[in-house]
């Protein structure tokens, strides 16, 4: 078993990272405390999805949930609840991950619990049809099931009618040619009404195999007894390798696309999107981050103060910015919610800031950016949760711990000339996706 250590930042011990001969990753963190997390991240998510099972990867998280040989469905969060554990998941673009937190207990009974049932579901779910619900014509107005595929479907129905939810798909289905990004991850209705059991176990089969896993476990414990729990508890039997991925990243697109939808909405909701670097290029992700605070986050951001707090007239009610960091790229958003009649003229304004950000950063602007963003670093080493969580992306996503480490050294590298250079590159309006989302004409 391949042993190495990572000197993660503000954690007053070595993160240590072991590797399995069957490939599967355990991540042991200490952190102080009564409170442990317990979790595990798959290599999975809509980059695995095609045209006919979008979708898969989000229904089956909610069936992992639904019972394995040892415990039957409901077992598991009943145990765990009961000793105040919180139990959840999550499917995103390039993962799944499932966790548990909760106290130690008394002579860490309840953490060696949560360990056991945790690795049962991941290892040996069954997932019986009576627990889908059987496939089903959709557009049946009768059918009145509320089995797992129901409950899912009705998620997917109600974020349809989110209007931020509608400008974001149209927006990320635009910035994409092939990837299979493009999608949105929770898939949709025709989906997930008709697919089977048959199809989900061979996902579940495919893609949760040894090396595809991360096991995370943090908290305040003996790493060489846990290690050892974690390693008896996860019986992996026999797994087939997952397949090589070979997905080519998406270039962006060459000349501005522009799509608008109408909606039963009073204002108008807008997005600009721009692809950017993948998640393992760091210094470029930063300084994304950077110009993202600059930019759009928060009160002090240029675009709150130059377009809504010293505008003459009522245009934005709301902008912002985000920078999302995928595997084989980042998205870069530009967010606005605006008065509908002034559509036009919010879209030049918006284009002409993020042009003058590429040709003037001042000291103060680098300075409190870096700032915020190392907080919000040190931030995400508060819980046992969030250490996880961070944990778990870095090894998933970026496929190495050691970028954590390097974190905070390239955030006080970076210049402003670094900035307005990265801004030029990722940030051509040419390489814009710009989505709208009015008002329905009358």
């Amino acid at each position: 078993m391949k042993e190495t250590t990572v000197k993660y930042p503000f954690l007053t011990k070595e993160v240590k990272i072991y590797e399995q001969e069957n490939g599967h990753k355990i991540v042991l963190a200490y952190k102080e405390g009564g409170m442990v997390n317990v979790s595990s991240w798959i290599k999975t998510g809509s980059i695995n999805e095609n045209d006919k099972n979008n979708g898969i990867s989000h229904f089956l998280e909610h069936l992992m949930f639904k019972g394995t040989h040892k415990h039957p469905a409901g077992e598991f969060d009943h145990i765990l609840e009961a000793k105040g554990a919180i139990v959840n998941a999550a499917t995103w673009k390039d993962y799944t991950f499932y966790y548990v937190t909760l106290p130690k207990g008394e002579n860490d009974e309840n953490f060696h619990l949560a360990i056991e049932l945790h690795a049962d579901m991941i290892t040996d779910p069954v997932i019986p049809d009576y627990e889908m619900g059987a496939p089903f014509n959709v557009n049946d107005k009768n059918v009145t099931d509320k089995r797992e595929r129901h409950v899912v479907i009705e998620e997917i129905r109600m974020r349809k009618d989110q209007p931020w939810t509608k400008v974001y798909n149209a927006t990320n289905h635009a910035m994409y040619t092939n990837h299979p990004y493009k999608r949105d991850v929770i898939g949709t209705p025709e989906i997930i009404s008709q697919v089977s059991q048959e199809e989900v176990m061979n996902y579940y089969r495919t893609f949760y195999s040894p090396q595809n896993v991360t096991t995370i476990i943090v908290g305040d414990f003996d790493f060489d007894e846990v290690l050892a729990k974690v390693k008896k508890e996860f019986n992996w039997g026999e797994r087939p390798t997952p397949p090589e991925r070979n997905i080519l990243p998406d270039k962006p697109v060459q000349e501005t696309v522009y799509i608008e939808n109408e909606a039963n909405v009073n204002s108008t909701f807008m997005m600009f999107g721009y692809l950017g670097a993948p998640a393992k290029d760091l210094k470029n992700i930063v300084a994304l981050e950077m110009l993202s605070v600059i930019l759009g986050e928060g009160t002090s951001s240029r675009l709150y103060v130059n377009l809504i707090e010293n505008m003459d007239e009522n245009i934005f009610n709301l902008l912002e910015t985000e920078n999302y960091s995928f595997r084989d790229g980042s998205n870069f958003f530009v967010q606005a919610n605006i008065n509908p009649q002034y559509k036009e003229k919010a879209i030049e304004l918006i284009k002409n800031e993020i042009e003058k950000i590429k040709e003037n950063i001042t000291e103060r602007e680098l300075n409190k950016a870096k700032k915020k963003m190392k907080a919000s670093f040190a931030c995400e080493v508060e819980t046992v949760s969030e250490i996880g969580e961070s944990i778990g992306y870095y090894m998933t996503v970026c496929d190495d711990l050691v970028l954590a480490e390097q974190y905070i050294p390239i955030c006080e590298s970076i210049t402003a000339e670094d900035l307005q250079n990265v801004a030029k590159k990722y940030l051509d309006i040419n390489n814009a996706v710009i989505s709208v989302l009015s008002p329905k004409s009358l």
